[in-house]
């Protein structure tokens, strides 16, 4: 369950302060949780359980905001008075999207077309607030060049780090980032999963004290 945020009274002349509203993180990722907790605020996780199979149609950009909102609203029912932030991922090259692999064969694929080659890596943010309905939703682009890797390279980082639940087959914020010749993008942190900048602005928009 979500943090308790109880108003304080220093005295008796002075308006309690009103309570924030819980914080609460749609996502079971470690490396999320890890930058969602540099900004020192008390929060909570849940299991959003959203099907991220991409829609018919449907754009890389399209999917990963659908599915950032989908997350944060998925978990809303449990908490009716909380700020959700959901988040989601897609790589895509030349109009392929690169999802999790899910296994050692296909993530030595996606490795094998993405080397040498530029690959964009879209982030979607929502931040909901249940309580109001209010929904902020963002796209954050990363552009990811990597570096000519050889097929032993490729085996080799797999089995060191089995990234086989990243889109993209590389774990940015590990021993990934030793396949990556450079990146261009407005926030380091959207390519590990979690705008920070983006969701700074979203939780200031909200009276959400950040300092």
């Amino acid at each position: 369950m979500g943090s308790a945020f109880l108003p304080e009274f220093t005295s008796p002349f002075l308006m309690p302060t009103l309570p924030q509203p819980a914080l609460i993180l749609a996502s079971t990722s470690p490396f999320r949780r890890e930058l969602l907790a540099r900004l020192r605020l008390p929060f909570a996780t849940e299991n959003p359980a959203v099907d991220e199979t991409p829609l018919a149609g449907e754009s890389p950009e399209q999917t990963a905001l659908r599915l950032s909102e989908a997350k944060a609203r998925a978990v809303a029912a449990q908490h009716p008075a909380a700020l959700i932030i959901g988040s989601d991922q897609v790589a895509c090259l030349d109009g392929q999207v690169f999802g999790k692999p899910g296994n050692h064969e296909r993530a030595v694929a996606q490795l094998q077309q993405m080397r040498g080659r530029t690959v964009n890596f879209y982030t979607g943010l929502c931040l909901y607030n249940s309580s109001t309905g209010r929904t902020q939703i963002r796209g954050i682009p990363t552009l990811v060049t990597f570096r000519q890797l050889g097929d032993g390279e490729i085996e080799r980082y797999l089995r060191a780090e089995t990234p086989y639940n990243c889109a993209g087959s590389a774990k940015a914020e590990g021993l990934g980032i030793s396949l990556i010749a450079k990146m261009e993008g407005d926030d380091p942190n959207a390519l590990i999963g979690l705008p920070l900048i983006a969701l700074c602005d979203m939780l200031r928009a909200e009276a959400f004290p950040i300092l």
